[in-house]
């Protein structure tokens, strides 16, 4: 529970995480490019980039690796490039296609458990590596991996979130630590077939219509994603700590800041919320209502006592830039 816990230090906190501070470094980049708005042809704020395909939609997804992750844990980097970004095609209602990787190292040596991590996910999650980018006389090790995958015609986004709707999170607290990181590890050791049969229960529900909006956890963490999933969406809403699942033992302030490996925010109508987390209870992965959304653009997180703070207020200013005109309206 938040007892014990000052709401406007964890508020702080949550703003000055690291993976929030390189969320905000997307609002510089989306402006120079000259994209954003959700009514582009592709819109920029989705965990993919949604390109419409005869009765569905292509799905392209990429994520680059800090050099310091990949030097300090090099086969879970490799293995992370898979698995992130199935996460991601999961998040939209989707289903992986392919996966192509860019990868550098000093020498053939450094580069093998790097390789090691990609093949293995690659086979646990049944998706194909086909293709890439190899250097392996670089100065140091880098990584980014790539995947391309489909949905159909309902897909789960970042700008579909309403006002009214639940804000459900979904994750697989079945995992430990990869200390000293934030990295909650739900993944490696697991059976592949658990693996592809959860993250199929994301197009699942899009197909079912059951929910609208979606987003994986990211490196932000639950609230620092929940602020991405608003901002785009234009609406604002209260957060309840103390409702978000969390493994038994792990402090708060750690947990609000983690990358969990199985991790999903939803927005929900709250006349199926109950079917929602049914889905996930059947396969055992902790989902729970967290908090309301509302149209006040301002997003606050809730104590154990009652007590409020304000986390993000996107009437003052963007977080990531998208979602909205380039002018500052919200779309």
């Amino acid at each position: 529970m938040t007892v014990g816990f000052d709401i406007e230090s964890l508020a702080c906190q949550i703003r000055e995480a690291r993976g929030v501070a390189h969320k905000r470094d997307i609002d510089a980049v989306v402006a120079r490019l000259g994209v954003g708005s959700r009514h582009a042809a592709v819109p920029v704020g989705d965990d993919c980039a949604a390109i419409p395909d005869g009765g569905g939609h292509l799905l392209f997804a990429i994520e680059g690796f800090l050099d310091g992750f990949v030097a300090a844990d090099p086969y879970f980097a490799g293995y992370c490039g898979i698995m992130v970004n199935l996460s991601d095609i999961a998040a939209m209602g989707g289903r992986p296609l392919a996966v192509v990787d860019a990868l550098w190292s000093q020498d053939a040596a450094g580069a093998d458990p790097i390789l090691a991590g990609l093949s293995d996910a690659a086979a646990l999650y049944g998706v194909p590596v086909v293709g890439g980018h190899t250097n392996t006389r670089a100065t140091s090790g880098n990584l980014a991996v790539a995947v391309l995958g489909r949905a159909g015609p309902h897909l789960l986004t970042s700008f579909d979130a309403a006002p009214g709707d639940d804000l459900v999170a979904a994750i697989d607290l079945r995992g430990r630590f990869r200390e000293p990181h934030p990295y909650w590890d739900a993944s490696t050791g697991s059976p592949g077939e658990r693996l592809r049969d959860d993250l199929a229960l994301l197009p699942g529900l899009a197909e079912d219509g059951l929910c609208r909006s979606a987003k994986d956890i990211s490196m932000a963490g639950v609230v620092g994603t929940a602020l991405m999933l608003l901002e785009c969406s234009g609406v604002g809403g209260v957060i309840d700590l103390d409702a978000i699942p969390r493994p038994p033992g792990v402090p708060l302030d750690r947990w609000l800041t983690a990358f969990p490996s199985f991790g999903y925010l939803l927005s929900v109508r709250p006349d199926r919320t109950p079917s929602v987390l049914a889905r996930f209870a059947e396969r055992g992965i902790a989902a729970a209502g967290i908090g309301r959304l509302d149209a006040s653009r301002v997003a606050w997180v809730r104590g154990g006592a009652g007590d409020e703070a304000v986390v993000w207020d996107f009437v003052a200013g963007p977080l990531i830039g998208c979602g909205q005109d380039r002018a500052g309206a919200a779309s």
